[in-house]
């Protein structure tokens, strides 16, 4: 599963909020609820969130193995 949990915590250590994501830089605000719920976002929107907010992809999403998986 992906997982946007670092995201919220590189968007805390920056100047930017939700709402200049959604009106300076003009990310939908169904892109933010996405990214609430881990749902899947394009890598044109990854890359959009990591120019603004400076950052590598690892800041923006990380990937948490399936734990019923065996190997």
């Amino acid at each position: 599963m992906i997982t946007y949990k670092p995201f919220w915590e590189t968007l805390k250590k920056s100047p930017e909020t939700t709402y200049t994501l959604i009106h300076k830089h003009q990310i939908s605000s169904a892109t933010i609820d996405r990214l609430r719920k881990d749902k899947p976002l394009s890598t044109i929107t990854i890359d959009d969130l990591c120019h603004i907010l400076n950052c590598q992809v690892g800041e923006i999403a990380a990937y948490i193995p399936p734990e019923d998986k065996l190997h």
